[in-house]
């Protein structure tokens, strides 16, 4: 008998011919750049143009499809589906331009740039055209907050559901609904997005940054990105900009519900989220002793060691990558920590990436609860979190999540070895693509790139990077068996 789930392959193309109109446009948008400066509009406009008519090819197509709610595993397919192709095609830019010629360093840029990870082959940013600097830094906006989420936002217009494109999009610990529909949820955080974004475009333009470079910094903070148009990144900037950059980041690392909420005043759900409160004093602990370390140690000015230390700790829990200090040549038991950052994360509906500070939060309680447990066998001991009891269920999810993301990173290290890579080059670009963070240890540290990595290490780290802004399980259950099976 043939596979029923076949039946749906037209549903899944026509919400995938969306996306790919909706990247094309994005694509257009960056032709005013390329007048201004005088440069070619050409690779833009091609690009756009190929990507809308497949886009349009493939709903027109599609476009008698009857069928107008998206099961679950039509919305893991989706969600996997949009991040491959919409990278696909984000190449084009790169490739037309001629910036980037191959193919795999283009996807490794483009894939980079959607998970919001950071990590580049460029050598010479500054060397680019600024129209396509601009597309670069649009990746991440566009995949800052997740294509799928703005597109659940539209889709009851084309008489398609959504929800099961939002589980798929943000597994295991979702952010808190701020309206029973969960397009009317998309449609706010996506609203927040976009505050953020043009008030910080506003507050760079009137320091030292012109239009052009407070708008790609802009896309690139909000969604915790780290792409730059300099390359020494932030660094090249005054303090007043890496300040700036330091407040969005920390927003753009922070639960948006909480942000909803703060814009509706209801500040004491934002003083009693747990999570929040682990996430401000991982900060403020850290950064502090750091700061206490590099001017004690390496003899810096408190102001200087102060923001260095901020805007590190800042940017690498939150998975944004940053740099205004090279973290690396500071005394090791300074940067170790930083290290440590690495494998926490930002908050759970943020724009961050990474394991999420909930599900440490999560596993610690639940650890501590199980001494508890020891001691008193016959006792029903259930974790709460913000005062509320959390089902077994999503702890077993946690604890299943850290399990492969373990496992993971474990495999992702044995196989850049393989390759010939060193340990501790390993250790950095593994973490540093699965935790979507972009610079890592090693030679892949905080001023260095991923140019030298060979072809196939390139289509790796691609899919470490997929793993990681998807959050392991959504990737995983496409690609199992069971999945496929009747």
């Amino acid at each position: 008998m043939p596979n029923k789930k076949l039946k749906n392959i037209p549903l899944v193309l026509r919400v995938l011919s969306f996306l790919l109109i909706f990247e094309s446009i994005f694509m257009l948008s960056g032709l005013g750049f390329a007048i201004y400066f005088y440069e070619s509009v050409w690779p833009l406009f091609l690009s756009s143009a190929f990507t809308g008519t497949v886009g349009c090819v493939i709903w027109f197509i599609t476009r008698k499809n009857d069928r107008k709610n998206i099961g679950k595993r039509e919305g893991y397919l989706i969600v996997l589906l949009t991040w491959i192709i919409i990278s696909l095609f984000g190449t084009l830019p790169f490739i037309l331009s001629g910036t980037i010629s191959n193919f795999a360093d283009a996807f490794f840029e483009t894939m980079s740039g959607f998970t919001t990870t950071g990590a580049t082959i460029l050598t010479d940013i500054e060397a680019l055209p600024k129209n396509i600097l601009y597309w670069r830094a649009m990746t991440h906006w566009i995949g800052g907050m997740g294509i799928i989420v703005l597109t659940v936002a539209i889709l009851p217009f084309l008489g398609i559901g959504g929800l099961q494109l939002m589980i798929a999009e943000m597994p295991g610990i979702t952010p808190d609904k701020l309206h029973p529909r969960i397009t009317e949820t998309a449609k706010r955080f996506w609203a927040i997005y976009v505050i953020f974004t043009v008030t910080e475009v506003l507050l760079l333009w009137l320091g030292e940054m012109d239009f052009f470079e407070s708008v790609c910094h802009s896309f690139a903070t909000m969604a915790t990105g780290g792409f730059s148009t300099r390359n020494d990144s932030i660094a090249a900037f005054m303090p007043y900009s890496q300040y700036v950059i330091i407040v969005f980041m920390f927003f753009a690392g922070t639960n948006f519900a909480l942000h909803y909420f703060a814009m509706h005043r209801q500040f004491n759900k934002i003083r009693s989220n747990e999570e929040f409160r682990m996430y401000f004093w991982i900060i403020a602990i850290i950064s502090v002793f750091i700061a206490l370390g590099l001017t004690i140690v390496d003899g810096l000015n408190i102001e200087m060691s102060f923001r260095d230390s901020l805007f590190t700790v800042v940017s690498i829990l939150t998975t944004t990558g940053f740099v205004t200090a090279d973290y690396s040549i500071w005394p090791s038991f300074l940067w170790m920590l930083i290290f440590a950052l690495m494998f926490i994360g930002g908050s759970a509906g943020s724009t961050g990436g990474g394991v999420k500070i909930i599900r440490h939060l999560l596993l610690i309680k639940n650890s501590l609860l199980e001494m508890k447990r020891s001691i008193h066998p016959q006792a029903i001991i259930p974790v709460k979190y913000n005062g509320k009891s959390v089902s077994q269920q999503i702890i077993f999810n946690v604890m299943a999540f850290f399990l492969i993301y373990i496992l993971v990173f474990s495999f992702g290290i044995i196989t850049l070895s393989m390759l010939g890579h060193d340990f501790q080059t390993s250790i950095g670009a593994t973490i540093a693509t699965l935790g979507n963070i972009g610079p890592g240890i090693g030679n892949v540290g905080p001023v260095d790139n991923y140019a030298f990595f060979s072809p196939v290490a390139k289509w790796f780290l691609s899919f470490l990077m997929l793993l990681g802004r998807l959050e392991l399980f959504t990737v995983l259950i496409v690609i199992s068996p069971a999945f496929w099976r009747r």
